[in-house]
């Protein structure tokens, strides 16, 4: 099956360490396509930053459609995901709800360890969406996104700080990494702590491959019907429903 993996910030390098860790779980006979969105900003801390990251994101979905069974949001934000949800006929996960569906298997109590504040409200919210607010907390480890690319920024230091508060203070039983730069670390720090410690991508790679397997796909029934055909105007003209979707 064909996995599309979209980085729906402007960072390459975000997109290749994502990629690398997809591909280290992938099933075999799986094959990991990796895209970077070509429009919108570096990083996402917000949801000033989501908005304006949506249109390059379903720009990739549109180009390739066709090219792939499922479709990865590499942003723990699940950056427009209800949209390309939408759009798309085959399923599309995004890092958030697929790392807390995957902690919640694994333990009763979990915190989810995100970058900053303002990414913190956020994906607090997601997480009650997604009915894990009675068993998860969210913390804030105060990196901005882009330090996690800079290996002199000090930016592992303050997430570990951060883990090991929420181990002795929240009870945490499993530890979710709250953003795609962190993928690369999964493994060294369930080593470390002894918890199992959840990566979004990793776990969105395995339940879409569960997914298609499955035969199963977003409901075109309801919230996530195909947009109605209508003409949009200006910068979005590209994005009408008459030409994006069927």
């Amino acid at each position: 099956m064909r996995i599309l993996l979209v980085n729906p910030n402007t960072t390459e390098t975000m997109t290749e360490k994502a990629a690398l860790a997809a591909r280290a779980v992938m099933a075999s006979g799986t094959v990991i396509i990796a895209a970077t969105s070509r429009m919108g900003p570096v990083s996402i801390e917000g949801h000033y930053d989501g908005a304006l990251a949506i249109p390059g994101l379903l720009s990739e979905l549109k180009e390739r459609t066709g090219e792939y069974d499922a479709a990865i949001i590499a942003c723990f934000d699940d950056t427009g995901l209800d949209a390309a949800r939408s759009f798309a006929d085959v399923p599309v996960l995004g890092l958030c709800e697929s790392a807390v569906a995957t902690a919640g298997f694994l333990a009763q109590r979990f915190t989810v360890v995100t970058t900053l504040e303002r990414s913190r409200v956020l994906i607090d919210n997601l997480v009650r969406r997604y009915g894990m607010g009675g068993r998860a907390r969210v913390r804030a480890s105060d990196i901005p996104v882009l330090q996690l690319e800079d290996p002199t920024s000090g930016a592992i230091g303050k997430l570990r700080a951060e883990i090991e508060r929420a181990l002795a203070e929240d009870g945490a039983e499993a530890i979710v990494l709250g953003c795609a730069g962190m993928t690369d670390l999964a493994r060294e720090l369930q080593d470390i702590y002894g918890v199992p410690v959840v990566d979004g991508v990793a776990a969105a790679v395995k339940q879409a491959e569960a997914l298609v397997s499955l035969g199963l796909s977003t409901s075109k029934r309801g919230s996530y019907a195909s947009p109605l055909a209508k003409p949009f105007t200006g910068a979005m003209s590209a994005f009408a429903p008459m030409r994006a979707a069927g």
